[in-house]
């Protein structure tokens, strides 16, 4: 049921104001939908006795607040804020204390003060984050089709290695480009030194495909689907931003030693049950990555096996690559919109945890690589040099679109037209 406005004369508009810029700028920097943001915080303000409007801006959330039985008294509230992380448990956190609000159960004085403790929340720490990242990258490695203990083991320290250099860098102060460039820098180095090479093709890309910012690219889409075009534009221009940089990290890494992205080995068909316990763990790596709560992990990784095996019976069929992508997708998306939505979860960090694996990253890395080898040919070149990266890029964009479309689609129609199996109570944003 909806709440009614809970206004005092005690609450003033400058109070409101501060208290939605708190929780607009916790939500919109770690990772939560646009839409949903907008509508949780319109339907705080209401519960307490305002009108709020929002304009989130790459950089900038511009807030327009006013009271219900006074219009004329509104106030503008500038937030500066810029959509480059995901914290999931930040912004499970800050729904909790927006909805507790909303009913009635917290003032504004504590609300605000819940929210100053939620900013300073940690996000995994350092041993998992690294722990993880070796994980994940071996399990895409088992996937990908690594068989060899020794080749596991090393795309795990080669991972390992660049979570624990971005944490440095962080720590530092870097950005998240700078700390994106050195990982895949570090993964080509570790490929052109120790790599045998055989196998230097997946040491070079696994640890690389566990950098790959899908959340971002999904977030985006989101917005395209809704018609914040400037939003969606912003973020998929970052999302791509980071893409170039693993690829010219990784480009660079292996120029050191005077190396190339070498060729793809034998492209074997894993087990179904190896496929399934790898695209398992490659979910709990993202959970760690994107701090997601140890209590939220076991869902989007069952979520994440069951659409991993349904793509795989689709491959064995003689689906192609997209198609596979896209039924995978499709089913996560049907099942992660009334968890996230009941649960608090951002649904991008969310519904992109339980599909990493499905990232064409090595359609990406090897397109980078055929352009650069196009380049090097120079006038002696020809055509048919042309053809490998057209190939691999057309291949690529086809399975980002699936999985935009695959994540995307279940989400709107089940929020649109079936509100209460989404997971969305009356009066709840979506």
């Amino acid at each position: 049921m909806e709440s009614t406005p809970q206004s005092d004369s005690r609450t003033s508009l400058n109070e409101v104001g501060a208290l939605i810029g708190l929780a607009a700028r916790l939500l919109y920097v770690n990772g939560q939908t646009t839409r949903n943001m907008i509508e949780r915080l319109e339907r705080l303000a209401h519960a307490l006795g305002y009108s709020a409007e929002l304009f989130p801006n790459w950089g900038e959330i511009v807030i327009r607040i006013a009271r219900l039985d006074e219009p004329n008294a509104q106030t503008i509230v500038p937030v500066a804020a810029a959509p480059v992380g995901v914290d999931m448990n930040k912004v499970m956190e800050t729904l909790k204390v927006v909805d507790a609000v909303s009913v009635g159960r917290l003032d504004v004085a504590g609300a605000s003060a819940a929210l100053q403790d939620v900013a300073r929340l940690r996000p995994a720490s350092t041993l998992r984050f690294a722990a993880f990242a070796g994980i994940g990258a071996a399990a895409l490695g088992v996937i990908f089709g690594a068989e060899r203990v020794p080749d596991l083991v090393l795309i795990a320290l080669s991972a390992t290695a660049g979570a624990l250099l971005r944490r440095l860098i962080a720590a530092r102060g870097g950005g998240p480009l700078i700390q994106i460039f050195c990982a895949g820098l570090l993964a080509g180095l570790v490929a052109a030194r120790f790599a045998p090479t055989a196998n230097a093709y997946l040491v070079a890309l696994c640890p690389c495909m566990v950098l790959m910012p899908g959340a971002h690219l999904l977030n985006a889409a989101l917005d395209f689907a809704h018609l914040r075009m400037a939003l969606g534009q912003a973020r998929f221009g970052f999302a791509m931003l980071l893409t170039l940089l693993i690829c010219v990290g990784l480009i660079a890494g292996l120029s050191v030693a005077r190396q190339s992205l070498p060729p793809p080995g034998l492209d074997g068909s894993t087990p179904l049950a190896f496929d399934v316990l790898a695209a398992g763990l490659a979910v709990a790596a993202y959970g760690a990555f994107f701090s997601m709560p140890w209590r939220a992990l076991p869902i989007p990784v069952l979520i994440g096996m069951f659409a991993h095996g349904c793509r795989w019976f689709a491959l064995s069929s003689g689906a192609n690559a997209p198609l596979g992508a896209l039924i995978a997708c499709a089913i996560v998306g049907a099942l992660v919109t009334p968890i996230a939505n009941r649960w608090h979860l951002p649904f991008a960090a969310f519904a992109f945890a339980s599909v990493v694996s499905l990232i064409p990253g090595a359609y990406v890395f090897r397109f980078a690589a055929e352009l650069m080898a196009v380049m090097n040919a120079g006038a002696n070149g020809n055509v048919q040099l042309l053809m490998a990266p057209f190939l691999d890029g057309v291949t690529a964009g086809a399975i980002l679109l699936a999985m935009g479309l695959g994540l995307s689609l279940p989400k709107l129609l089940m929020e649109g037209l079936f509100p209460t199996l989404a997971g969305i109570e009356r009066g709840r944003g979506r």
